[in-house]
């Protein structure tokens, strides 16, 4: 009888799971292995053979002064972005749910900026920041600077990831029970009151959820950097992830780049993995 238990949900798992396993496998797994084997090897992308040079590109990766700069541009790149998109997202979900006119049609608008691809977005964004800015304030480019083009980086993924985390914090608004609020407020709450010590801690895995997806995607920015700034002026707007790009398909170095994107990829999972913890051990429930 367990025998044929176990079968029949050998089976289920193949016809329902079975082809997104065997996707995630070919898509994730294997890339994510046969790059672990790359980082060995001094492999240019074109040559047929991988000559093996052990840890060597680990050795090259931590002594790139260039990627380390790159990495230092993503980690304050991502603190301000982070900060940002969840304080917008944060005050649109609240006012999204205030019971106003209209509030399903703003809910659909603010969503609409996450729904256009990166590379699109940085070159409409560049347009406004290079054309409509200039002429309406008779000024140079932000993106001409180095300072300007970081703003305007920040400011762009702020509009476009600001959306997609309202959602996440709208659910998190509902799931807080009317009665737990208008129990807070017989209490003798103000509604300020009731929100910071009511609201928010009961919504705290909406934070956690919203915070990790701002890192993980702040990290890994690639499209809206390569279109909006491409790296200028000067390299100053180069992220880590535009940096092992270079690394691996132009400067055709395979084996450092995807040794710093391993580094890379550890970094930006350590820091995703804290936050999620340390945001876990404090959630309540209602």
């Amino acid at each position: 009888m367990k025998q044929n238990t176990l079968g029949y949900k050998v089976k289920q798992y193949l016809m329902f799971a079975g082809p997104g396993t065997l996707l995630f496998l070919c898509v994730v797994i294997v890339p994510f292995i046969y790059g672990l084997y790359l980082t060995l090897t001094s492999w240019d992308g074109v040559s047929a053979t991988k000559p093996f040079v052990g840890f060597a590109n680990f050795a090259s990766a931590f002594a790139d002064g260039d990627y380390w700069s790159a990495m230092g541009r993503t980690v304050i790149y991502s603190v301000f972005a982070v900060i940002l998109i969840n304080i917008v997202a944060f005050a649109l979900a609240y006012l999204v749910t205030m019971g106003i006119k209209g509030q399903n049609f703003f809910r659909a608008g603010f969503f609409v900026p996450n729904l256009i691809g990166g590379i699109v977005l940085g070159y409409v964004w560049k347009f406004v920041f290079n054309r409509a800015f200039v002429a309406i304030f008779n000024s140079t480019s932000l993106l001409s600077t180095t300072s300007g083009a970081m703003f305007c980086l920040i400011l762009v993924s702020v509009w476009q990831y600001a959306g997609y985390m309202m959602l996440i914090y709208v659910a998190g608004f509902m799931s807080v029970s009317t009665e737990v609020k208008e129990a807070a407020m017989i209490d003798g709450c103000t509604p300020t009151q009731a929100m910071w010590n009511v609201t928010i801690p009961l919504m705290r895995s909406s934070f956690v959820q919203c915070i990790f997806l701002s890192i993980t995607r702040c990290f890994v920015v690639y499209d809206v950097n390569l279109s909006l700034t491409n790296g200028e002026p000067f390299g100053s707007s180069v992220m880590a992830a535009m940096h092992v790009y270079n690394q691996a398909f132009t400067y055709k170095n395979y084996g450092l780049g995807q040794a710093e994107a391993l580094i890379l990829f550890i970094v930006c999972a350590i820091v995703g993995v804290t936050q999620v913890m340390v945001g876990k051990k404090g959630e309540v429930e209602a």
